[in-house]
């Protein structure tokens, strides 16, 4: 029993806060979380805060292109006003990841952006997919990338989108450590087909192995998609991870 905190990436619900964001996150507190991580929030502050007020939900993380982003410091203050702690790129095309500067200029980026995320009082961090597992000359891409972070830079490693890259993503988390302060938890049949993928326990990923690999971090639930009621799906995860608290 670690009582980690259990949240969920609200990209996974994106039809129905098309429709209506409250209700949507209404519906996510009904499951039993109390915290979700945000995407897309930084021009929908108000939006956000209206839903996040409505619902009882903290918004403790959340997703922005910051690597790329034109004005990095309004994501920063729309992070902050919404009371986020963690802030975290979510993607970075897999072609800067294939050699070893690449890799660790893109590191020296996101050190850039912790100073200033550390005078908001925000973590910057990155979240992968399979692509950044791939290797340099025998190491993993996402290693290397680790290794040339600032202390202060946190990883989100998502397990499933690691173990369909090729790797097991329960060792690769304990090579990690406490780099790694939240974790992407879903389950399938480790294909690159979001719609095939379902909930935590319900798969082939290793879930039990990943979660004790990180008894810390913080277990967010997310879909890609889902081919079914992703409401049901979240819920089916929420109580899987509540069993493992």
């Amino acid at each position: 029993m670690t009582g980690a905190p259990i949240s969920v990436q609200l990209y996974s619900v994106r039809e129905a806060m098309k429709v209506d964001m409250s209700a949507a996150l209404r519906r996510i507190a009904d499951i039993g979380f109390t915290e979700a991580e945000a995407f897309g929030f930084a021009d929908r502050v108000e939006e956000f805060q209206k839903a996040k007020d409505e619902s009882g939900l903290s918004l403790t993380s959340g997703h922005a292109k910051l690597v790329t982003a034109d004005d990095p410091a309004a994501i920063l203050g729309a992070a902050r006003t919404l009371g986020m702690s963690t802030l975290i790129d979510p993607a970075i095309p897999a072609e800067q990841w294939e050699t070893r500067e690449s890799v660790e200029g893109l590191a020296a980026r996101l050190n850039e952006l912790a100073v200033q995320g550390a005078d908001q009082g925000l973590r910057i961090g990155y979240h992968n997919h399979w692509w950044e597992v791939a290797e340099i000359e025998g190491t993993p891409a996402l290693e290397i990338f680790a290794a040339a972070l600032d202390e202060r830079v946190i990883l989100e490693v998502d397990t499933y989108w690691a173990e369909v890259g090729g790797v097991s993503a329960a060792a690769l988390l304990e090579r990690l450590g406490s780099q790694v302060t939240h974790i992407h938890v879903k389950d399938g049949p480790l294909t690159r087909d979001n719609k095939a993928q379902l909930p935590a326990g319900a798969g082939q990923a290793p879930v039990e192995a990943i979660l004790a690999a990180a008894p810390n971090a913080v277990r967010v639930v997310e879909f890609d998609d889902y081919d079914g009621d992703v409401f049901e799906g979240i819920a089916a995860s929420f109580a899987y991870l509540k069993d493992r608290a």
